[in-house]
């Protein structure tokens, strides 16, 4: 039997779609079903429909309203640092210099590591009687006593951002690294002839070459991080009382723990909005750039 030209494409992509049915929209359009409902897990056979009930809840939520802080001071804290501390390695791994090789694959192994694990890791370099921070700072003379950095309101935010940041800025190195290869000798030679020095090569040539791929690096990680909860979840659980809660933390803690899944899923909903906005501005700049 033969396949009819304008069907053929379809038939091909048919697998791919069903996969994407099945795993990406059947549990979005669930969790906006069940955000429009008040749906208790130890009440299953009782569904009512609550309309924006759950939304409007938000706004009278003052832990709503705290895990959405800490989720901004999170991205923005976390995505920049690691930024900058990606494209500082980007550009040194760029150099000419012996065991340049060894020294690429060695700055991938904490990306590669599973959150979990690396959680773990800090949790204990961080420990208050044991962490090897607390146990240099004291030596070198840094700290005058151990520091529970975790247990803390106002350090634990600063330590689960230092462990994300070194798990985190191999993806900007990797990423930046593939654009500086990019970029034209011939710029540089220019620049260089037109008697530009390293810092205004670097301003006037490294920075416009790389700038698409930093907004794309930059969306993509600030996507990735706001979504994060597992590494949180493994070193402070949240705490000390809500300190490092993000706002997918308190989705999940509202909707696993509390067993609220409809106002959990209100909040993952709200979360998405969130980010699909800032997509959709990246997305809106980027159009009217090209047509520029």
């Amino acid at each position: 039997m033969k396949v009819e030209g304008r069907a053929l494409p379809w038939l091909l992509l048919a697998p791919a779609l069903a996969a994407t049915v099945l795993l990406v929209l059947a549990p979005v359009m669930e969790t906006l079903w069940l955000s429009l409902h008040d749906v208790i897990l130890y009440r299953p056979r009782s569904r009512p429909f609550v309309g924006l009930a759950n939304y409007l809840a938000l706004l009278d939520d003052p832990a709503f309203w705290e895990s959405l802080g800490n989720s901004v001071i999170w991205v923005i804290a976390a995505v920049s640092l690691q930024f900058l501390l990606g494209l500082g390695a980007a550009l040194l791994l760029n150099r000419q210099f012996a065991w340049r090789g060894i020294a690429r694959a060695l700055v991938i192994v904490p990306w590669a590591l599973p959150s979990v694990i690396i959680g773990l890791v800090w949790t204990w370099m961080l420990d208050f009687n044991l962490g090897i921070l607390n146990q240099v700072g004291v030596r070198l003379g840094l700290l005058d006593a151990p520091v529970a950095w975790l247990a803390r309101p106002d350090t634990a935010m600063a330590a689960v951002i230092l462990a994300v940041v070194w798990q985190g800025f191999p993806f900007f190195t990797v990423t930046l690294l593939a654009g500086l290869q990019g970029i034209p000798r011939e710029h540089y030679e220019a620049a260089a002839i037109d008697g530009a020095g390293r810092f205004a090569s670097f301003r006037h040539v490294t920075l416009p070459g790389l700038a698409p791929v930093i907004a794309t690096a930059l969306l993509l990680r600030m996507i990735w991080v706001a979504n994060s909860l597992d590494l949180i979840l493994v070193m402070t659980g949240g705490g000390p009382g809500t300190a490092t809660q993000t706002l997918p933390l308190y989705a999940f803690l509202r909707a696993w723990s509390g067993a609220n899944y409809g106002y959990g899923s209100a909040l993952a909903v709200v979360l998405t909005l969130m980010l699909l906005s800032v997509v959709v501005t990246y997305a809106v700049r980027s159009a009217r750039e090209r047509s520029a």
